[in-house]
């Protein structure tokens, strides 16, 4: 196999990925949006409910809501809850601009082919899917990071609450034995 026909053979595939790519995008998108409307909603409820032991049946506290329906948690258990809580919005933080990257260079293979046949209307319109393409992306992914930004103090808060509010029933020690001291720490 010639080199010609490796890049060719590229550039073919690399085509293939042009509509996936940008129904991600989208989709990532519209996901922002939405995960911006609960933020929204949940800042509104916490401006009305303060953090305390009623707050646990709030859409706007879901870890004090998530350790209720646990209440033997440990706090390693509450850390990874935590996690679990942001790890959405983080994935769309961290792969929506790789997506954007992506959907901006598969459509300049065609914009360059059309410069080198002269034929303007083709680059416009591919440079057009591009900018836009990335442009999406990139509010959207401005938008998630936002939203993990202020959603990992608002767990942070919550977590701290818990361990100052709700402590752990220690497990049954055999006669004799001395209970652990050490304290796991806690990072959303």
């Amino acid at each position: 196999m010639t080199s010609l026909h490796i890049e060719s053979w590229m550039y073919t595939i690399g085509q293939l990925f042009l509509i996936p790519t940008l129904l991600a995008i989208a989709l990532l998108f519209f996901y922002s949006l939405f995960a911006f409307g609960q933020f929204a909603m949940a800042h509104v409820q916490r401006k009305k409910q303060r953090l305390n032991a009623s707050a646990a049946h709030s859409s706007a506290y879901p870890l004090l809501r998530w350790a209720s329906r646990h209440p033997g948690a440990s706090p390693d258990e509450r850390d990874l809850a935590a996690h679990r809580l942001l790890e959405v919005p983080r994935v769309a933080t961290r792969v929506t601009p790789m997506l954007g990257l992506v959907a901006t260079m598969i459509p300049m293979g065609p914009a360059l082919k059309s410069i080198s046949s002269g034929d303007i209307a083709a680059v416009a319109d591919n440079l057009a899917v591009a900018f836009s393409a990335v442009i999406l992306a990139l509010i959207a992914s401005a938008l998630t990071y936002w939203i993990v930004s202020v959603r990992r103090r608002w767990l942070a808060e919550e977590i701290v609450w818990l361990q100052q509010n709700a402590p752990i029933a220690a497990p049954a020690l055999a006669p004799g034995a001395v209970a652990p001291t050490s304290h796991a720490g806690v990072s959303a």
